[in-house]
């Protein structure tokens, strides 16, 4: 069964994106896996120490930074441990008893892409470790989302700020095949159905194309929708538009060539999430 699957990297959004994740799995019925990557840059699993001392360098030398080298990279792996289990606590706490534990040792794209076949929902953080996690609201984007969004083939919620359940959804549409597919999965999917909660359908600039189609398809499945026409620059009007309306959750397309999609595609990425206040979920 594929699962919802959390990264958890010891930062300050590791209670935020558990929390956001065994929201989902309750709401998807999926299991839980928590995905700690000791990064293989930071931490090799073999180190040459050869080239950096120069000719005549005593081998205990080398041997003792080897040493020291290793001890860092267990210590590391021990404290990944406990991360999870810290992890496993606070989701527990949430109503998902027995979520799955992995840890690997490597890169975070390339762990999570060989995951992809058993993964139905990917739960990131805006910021990680480097960043300051959930704390900031604003600032960078964390160095891995760009990453892990143009890689892997599932959809993302790249979670800011503390969990809140959302009561109000805005979904950026622009009527291409990506956003008309993202229209269709929020009509089938439960991780919103059944809930009091109202979904806004925005469209920046250009014609009503499909604005007819979409409210049709999301209130035949159950949903109240309310559809709005913007106008000016497609970021700003997005976000005015979210703070105006309260809206606790920004959904999006992601690939493609319109405006709305290069804005998280690419070198964009951080203008999008920059001063995100709410949580994201890419649709692929």
């Amino acid at each position: 069964m594929s699962h919802v699957i959390a990264c958890i990297d010891g930062s300050a959004a590791a209670d935020s994106i558990c929390d956001h994740a065994a929201w989902a799995a309750g709401r998807l019925n999926a299991p839980l896996m928590l995905l700690h990557v000791l990064d293989e840059a930071q931490y090799p699993s073999e180190t040459n120490l050869s080239g950096n001392l120069g000719l005549g360098a005593r081998e205990t030398l080398l041997t003792e930074l080897a040493d020291l080298d290793a001890k860092r990279n267990r210590l590391a792996l021990e404290q990944g441990k406990a991360t999870l289990e810290a992890a496993r606590a606070r989701v527990a706490a949430d109503g998902v008893p027995d979520p799955v534990l992995r840890q690997r040792h490597g890169n975070l794209v390339e762990a999570l892409k060989s995951l992809d076949d058993d993964t139905r929902l990917l739960v990131i953080g805006k910021q990680g470790v480097k960043h300051g996690g959930a704390e900031h609201s604003g600032g960078e984007v964390g160095d891995n989302v760009e990453r892990v969004v143009r890689a892997i083939h599932k959809p993302v919620l790249i979670t800011v700020g503390e969990f809140r359940e959302p009561k109000s959804i805005m979904l950026a549409f622009d009527n291409s095949a990506s956003t008309r597919t993202g229209v269709r999965l929020l009509a089938d999917s439960p991780l919103f159905k059944g809930t009091p909660c109202q979904l806004h359908l925005v469209k920046v600039n250009g014609d009503d194309e499909g604005l007819d189609w979409a409210t049709q398809c999301l209130e035949n499945s159950g949903h109240t929708v309310v559809t709005a026409r913007l106008e000016g620059e497609v970021e700003a009007a997005l976000h005015q538009y979210q703070e105006e309306q309260g809206i606790d959750l920004i959904v999006m397309g992601a690939y493609g060539h319109s405006r709305i999609r290069e804005l998280l595609i690419g070198s964009t990425t951080d203008r999008m999430l920059r001063n995100a206040r709410v949580p994201h979920l890419i649709l692929r």
